[in-house]
């Protein structure tokens, strides 16, 4: 280990950045015990990531832990507007700390889980990796046709389909009788086609990423039409995803740290104080969020996911800035979990839209009648 190597459970567990630190996370009063097992969870996850190591680029290492975490019951996250969202969040950041690219599959599996109750099919999720693959880009439209009940059959392609190689379950947004439907596919059947040659990316490689051709496969639709993006936790969700920037913004802030720790350059522990500035304001941001969404869990949450969202997507810019600049070349030369952290960061930031959600943002602003987002009084 050279002298920018830090320990390893640090890495899975930036503690002094945590998302849910000094949050009371239940209904009790102050003081209150509370029964140990609802918080077991995440450090349990916490120590098991602390001894995950990877030596490779594929998406099968990656998917092989996400089974053993499943056979574990590591994936069983609190649901997203149920009181413990922080919790929720806390498990996806030590994920990404660990590795972005199996933060994407679990992420995505632990998502699926999340859906699936909401749209009340929990029954559907007690076998399998799944997967959520829902982008719609312009020039490729997933058709569902009518096969009996709320059975369906796909026909097209998806794209950006991570983890397809190896997952075993996807829910798909396709188009039935020009109406979002969000169908549950079983991805073994011999009229699927996985092609991952157009996933030519350095950072997130290990994603498995691919083009999914469905010809007539078996699905089964999943709530009503436009369910998957009509339902509370659609916002839930994309806030998650904040969640999984800042675990691994925080976990190269924490290899600064123990540079700093090492040897008390002054420039360095300039860098390592403007990190933990933007860290300490995010991670407040995504607590406050997760209170609000605990309390508000139908409301619509657009404003305060795509906050969070832009705010976490910025702070983990300058933080990969202050940590380059504070540590130089010699992380990404010879430190392999520094290098691959700062190739699949950026790539993984840009599944926001940019100046785009922004914009919403804004606009989600202009419609607020209460005109207090800024307000730091009682509310």
């Amino acid at each position: 280990m050279n002298d920018i190597g830090h320990d390893p459970l640090r890495r899975a567990a930036p503690a002094a950045w945590y998302i849910n630190s000094g949050l009371r996370l239940s209904d009790e009063e102050p003081g209150t015990d509370i029964e140990p097992k609802r918080y077991a969870l995440v450090p349990e996850l916490e120590r098991y990531l602390a001894g995950v190591r990877y030596s490779d680029e594929s998406a099968a290492s990656r998917a092989a832990t996400l089974d053993a975490l499943r056979a574990r019951g590591m994936d069983w996250l609190p649901l997203p507007g149920h009181g413990e969202t922080a919790t929720r969040w806390r498990g996806l950041a030590a994920v990404a700390a660990c590795d972005l690219s199996l933060v994407k599959l679990y992420e995505a599996h632990t998502d699926a889980l999340a859906i699936l109750a909401e749209l009340g099919r929990t029954g559907l999720a007690d076998d399998g990796n799944w997967a959520v693959w829902a982008a719609e880009p312009p020039n490729a439209k997933l058709i569902a046709h009518a096969a009996g009940g709320d059975a369906l059959k796909l026909e097209g392609t998806k794209p950006w389909c991570s983890g397809a190689p190896h997952v075993s379950h996807a829910l798909v947004t396709a188009w039935r009788n020009d109406e979002p439907v969000l169908a549950a596919v079983e991805l073994s059947q011999p009229n699927i086609t996985i092609d991952p040659t157009s996933w030519q990316a350095v950072g997130m490689r290990a994603t498995g990423t691919s083009e999914v051709r469905f010809d007539g496969a078996r699905a089964v639709q999943i709530g009503d039409p436009g369910a998957y993006l009509s339902r509370a936790g659609f916002w839930h969700g994309g806030a998650g995803i904040a969640a999984c920037w800042y675990g691994c913004a925080a976990a190269l802030a924490s290899i600064l740290r123990d540079s700093v720790r090492r040897h008390a350059e002054p420039h360095a522990c300039a860098h390592l104080g403007a990190a933990d500035a933007e860290l300490s304001a995010v991670a407040a941001l995504l607590r406050g969020s997760a209170a609000w969404i605990d309390a508000n869990p139908r409301d619509d949450a657009q404003q305060c996911a795509l906050r969070v969202r832009v705010a976490v997507e910025q702070a983990a810019a300058q933080v990969m800035e202050h940590v380059s600049r504070a540590l130089g070349a010699v992380p990404f030369c010879t430190d392999p979990w520094f290098a691959h952290a700062i190739a699949d960061l950026p790539v993984f930031l840009r599944q926001s839209h940019a100046e785009r959600d922004e914009c919403a943002l804004g606009q989600t602003l202009l419609a607020d009648e209460a005109g207090d987002a800024w307000n730091l009084g009682p509310r």
